[in-house]
């Protein structure tokens, strides 16, 4: 319930504020659902890690209210999104116990979680142009991986690289965010 809420506030949010929020809320049903299968200290690990995340975007948006740039796409309305989570929601739901069976997971509610985290992942990311929700949808996308493959195998290595990769692509996104402040500053 906690990533089904993280993920729809994700999609609707208009400010980085929420959508950090929402982020961090994202990262709390992950570390819930990677807890149940693997040691306490590598799910806080994730769940450190997410933080760090959502902190270090955070510090790249300074005093905006809402996202820089406004979508310039043709989907941008709220409605549009809702109807597509939606979509996704119920696509989840119907494909998650044929792909818990698939996959030899016997949790059901954590491969939705995963799918659903996937399916709006990839949803935001074909939506949008804007730096900050593309990063944000990318983030979306390995936190679902992220809890598929803590049911399906549980290797230390690989979790350290799934966090490199979670600290790595808000560097990607801080990057890409501050050529637009240094450009509104001259």
């Amino acid at each position: 319930m906690v990533t089904l809420v993280a993920s729809f506030g994700l999609m609707l949010s208009r400010g980085w504020r929420w959508s950090l929020s929402f982020l961090a809320i994202q990262y709390l049903g992950v570390f819930f659902f990677v807890q149940t299968i693997w040691p306490i200290s590598l799910a806080i690990v994730k769940l450190i890690s997410g933080l760090i995340v959502c902190f270090s975007l955070a510090t790249s948006q300074e005093s905006k209210a809402s996202f820089s740039n406004p979508e310039i796409s043709w989907p941008q309305g709220r409605l549009f999104r809702l109807l597509a989570a939606g979509l996704i929601l119920i696509t989840t739901l119907a494909i998650a116990p044929q792909a818990s069976n698939w996959l030899g997971i016997n949790n059901p509610g954590g491969t939705w979680a995963s799918l659903l985290l996937m399916g709006m992942g990839l949803l935001q990311l074909g939506i949008t142009t804007q730096p900050m929700r593309v990063i944000i949808g990318l983030l979306t996308l390995l936190s679902g991986f992220e809890i598929l493959y803590a049911f399906v195998e549980s290797s230390a290595l690989v979790s350290a690289m799934l966090v490199l990769i979670n600290l790595g692509l808000p560097l990607v996104g801080i990057y890409l965010l501050v050529p637009e402040n240094l450009e509104k500053t001259r």
